[in-house]
């Protein structure tokens, strides 16, 4: 009973910051100014398919990005020695604390035309366009949401037996094997969670976009926000349709582990 009681705040903070906008979101998009369902504000959500797909893709790209640099990062900090776990671990949240508009202003300083990452190609003779394009999206995206995919990763490799790895190596196993047959199978719910930790904020995200990307890297999240402030019902139901797209791709994923899990 106490139990229920420590709850409640958490219950009423849901109920109100999450299950209340979220019912807004859904009436406005399904109805007209005089209350009347209406299936016509999901059909202007739809003209902006093109946008969908790109942002789904650049989310995609980003995510299995973090995904290859965070699977050996957090491997190595797993079997490091504990006291060098924290420091590592500490060093990958310290840009958290930071403010995210921050963050990416110190990208758009580094990346413009005369900033210091083309003044060093410049000397070389190279001359690259670093921002404005879908790459300078990508970058800013795997900066942005690379920690939330190394934190999982490292809380599930931390709790791997070591005695599971010596009886592979003494078995025969090299280090590919090792991590092939008895990490990576044991990693599957740290993955599932590292990829829906990255995928679905960086599905929705605008500020990236709009800083790091050129006119025609708009993303979803910068419609969403451009839309609503002119047209709440149609603003809305692009962010229905959002959801909905990301809340399947959560399912997908899910099942995939959950089928992972049962052939181990």
């Amino acid at each position: 009973m106490k139990s229920k009681k420590l709850a409640l705040p958490y219950i009423l903070w849901m109920f109100v910051f999450t299950l209340v906008p979220l019912v807004l979101v859904i009436s406005y998009a399904i109805r007209d100014e005089n209350g009347n369902f209406t299936l016509e504000f999901l059909a202007k959500a739809m003209k902006y398919g093109d946008v969908f797909f790109y942002s789904l893709w650049v989310a995609a790209l980003s995510t299995v990005i973090c995904l290859l640099l965070a699977y050996p990062i957090s491997y190595i900090i797993s079997r490091s020695k504990e006291r060098t776990q924290r420091t590592l671990t500490m060093l990958i949240m310290v840009p958290m604390w930071m403010n995210f508009l921050l963050r990416i202003y110190a990208w758009v300083i580094l990346l413009q035309t005369n900033g210091p990452v083309a003044s060093l190609f410049s000397l070389f003779g190279i001359k690259l366009q670093l921002i404005g394009n879908t790459g300078a999206v990508v970058l800013g995206m795997v900066y942005e949401y690379l920690p939330f995919m190394i934190l999982p990763l490292y809380t599930v490799m931390g709790k791997i037996d070591n005695s599971l790895i010596e009886a592979a190596q003494d078995l025969g196993s090299n280090k590919f094997n090792v991590i092939r047959k008895v990490v990576f199978p044991l990693t599957v719910p740290g993955i599932i969670s590292g990829v829906t930790m990255v995928f679905v904020p960086a599905t929705s995200t605008f500020l990236v976009s709009q800083y790091l990307g050129g006119t025609d890297n708009i993303m979803i999240g910068d419609v969403i926000e451009k839309v609503f402030w002119t047209d709440k019902n149609t603003g809305s139901a692009i962010a229905l349709c959002l959801m909905v797209v990301i809340l399947l791709c959560i399912i997908v994923m899910n099942r995939f582990g959950d089928e992972e899990a049962v052939g181990i």
